[in-house]
């Protein structure tokens, strides 16, 4: 059986999206209605221990994203598809971007963890740790990651929603594997050569513009950044309009 996933759109470009970490197949939620579904064929996959894939067991890590990714796209018949990573998504993104580089069209990484991991110091370790059994620390991660100008009812309501989408277990795993795996060589040494829009808030404290130039512009040949105004960490709630837009522009050139 293959991940759960959720479906906008019936057109020709498939486009296969995986979440991050606070979220799950309906985390896009609200950036939805402005997909063009007759160009499009949208899919959002829940990762084992998210949404419909609760209690699924795996080792949680962004190879078995990526191949589960795959195997999604095998079971609805794409041949070919663009991939849409979010936040640890992104780094899956790359992952996936090593086990099938004749597959895929285009990738879309959206305040993307890079494929070096993320180099964390005690006190911010610890939080990110903590988030797995705190509520409360989610809530501080998430306003952090949005340059703590959000209302507090959203920040409840996004702390709330990771709460409610994923398995404990799995989201300390994944934690430890976003944080802490490293496959930047094998990047580095594959040359890939897929067309790729890196995608950051122009709030977002940790995934900036200067963690790009040093990862993915400076590791993909076809690479190229967008800033996106007004947002953070996570612009399919803060700008959702905004990400559409910049994503199909570049999937359509």
């Amino acid at each position: 059986m293959h991940n759960t996933c959720h479906r906008v759109g019936h057109g020709p470009h498939a486009v296969v999206v995986l979440h991050g970490w606070f979220g799950d197949a309906h985390a896009f939620a609200p950036m939805e209605a402005a997909l063009d579904g007759g160009a499009f064929s949208y899919v959002f996959m829940d990762n084992r221990g998210y949404g419909g894939m609760r209690g699924a067991q795996g080792n949680y890590s962004m190879d078995e994203v990526a191949r589960d990714a795959l195997a999604l796209a095998d079971a609805l018949g794409f041949a070919t598809f663009s991939v849409v990573g979010h936040s640890m998504g992104g780094m899956a993104l790359e992952r996936l971007a090593l086990l099938a580089p004749l597959r895929l069209r285009k990738l879309v990484a959206v305040a993307p963890v890079p494929s070096c991991g993320v180099a964390l110091d005690g006190a911010a370790r610890q939080l990110f740790l903590d988030a797995s059994g705190k509520v409360q620390a989610r809530r501080a991660i998430i306003n952090r990651s949005t340059g703590e100008r959000l209302p507090a009812a959203w920040l409840d309501w996004k702390a709330k929603y990771s709460w409610e989408s994923a398995d404990q277990a799995a989201f300390a795993a994944y934690f430890l594997a976003w944080s802490g795996t490293d496959f930047s060589e094998d990047i580095k040494a594959a040359h890939v050569e897929l067309p790729l829009l890196a995608l950051v808030g122009e709030h977002d404290p940790r995934f900036d513009a200067a963690l790009m130039r040093r990862t993915y512009l400076a590791w993909y040949p076809q690479a190229r950044l967008e800033v996106l105004g007004n947002a953070g960490h996570y612009p399919m709630n803060e700008t959702p309009l905004a990400l559409v837009a910049s994503i199909e522009t570049f999937l359509l050139q």
